[in-house]
């Protein structure tokens, strides 16, 4: 493969809800991630208010210009900020990686792909929406489903229970390298190695 076909992410977009109710919420796992991308290059955060969102930029660690987002609009318009910061930064909406949460992958659990549909994650409808296709990458996280006792929204809207924040702390931390590897060798490297990575939950 040729370095021109290489998809190599210039924006990093991760999905939450912006109040602090929210913070280290299932649905929030997004916006974890690009913190630990932000923490691990050495980013700050700025609130932007023409992108309705927060924005970290700076060098990747292979020297090239990156850019963080977390949108601020709420999950359901969050492709309101991703449209903002592409067009003023004249960024291809194919170099955009958005990084989410998935029920349906057990917690311990990272997906990433070249393109896809929004799976009825409505962060990724709005995007999808707004950036009119789905020939974006994107890396899933799993949040595990709901075990019967609580309805889906409780579910995602709630926090990881004790035995699963060690697990989820070593996912953020292999999302970094994901990315990373992303960033030095392009998507397609990436899905490679860490599509079948797995970590177990010790109860």
């Amino acid at each position: 493969m040729s370095n021109s076909n290489l998809i190599v992410p210039e924006l990093i977009v991760g999905l939450g809800n912006p109040e602090s109710k929210y913070d280290q919420t299932r649905h929030n796992i997004g916006f974890d991630a690009v913190n630990s991308l932000a923490k691990a290059w050495s980013l700050s955060w700025q609130d932007n208010k023409r992108f309705q969102g927060s924005i970290a930029e700076g060098l990747s660690p292979y020297g090239d210009k990156i850019r963080l987002l977390k949108p601020l609009t709420y999950m359901n318009r969050s492709g309101q900020a991703v449209r903002a910061v592409i067009d003023w930064y004249k960024i291809a909406p194919g170099s955009v990686l958005v990084i989410y949460d998935d029920m349906d992958l057990p917690v311990g659990r990272l997906r990433m792909r070249r393109a896809g549909s929004a799976g009825g994650h409505n962060g990724m409808k709005s995007i999808i929406s707004h950036l009119g296709g789905q020939d974006f990458p994107r890396l899933r996280i799993g949040i595990g489903k709901s075990d019967g006792k609580k309805q889906t929204i409780g579910h995602v809207l709630g926090k990881f229970a004790p035995e699963e924040k060690k697990v989820i702390q070593e996912i953020l931390a292999i999302s970094v390298d994901a990315v990373e590897k992303s960033l030095k060798e392009g998507v397609e490297k990436a899905m490679n190695i860490y599509n079948s990575k797995k970590l177990i939950i010790n109860n």
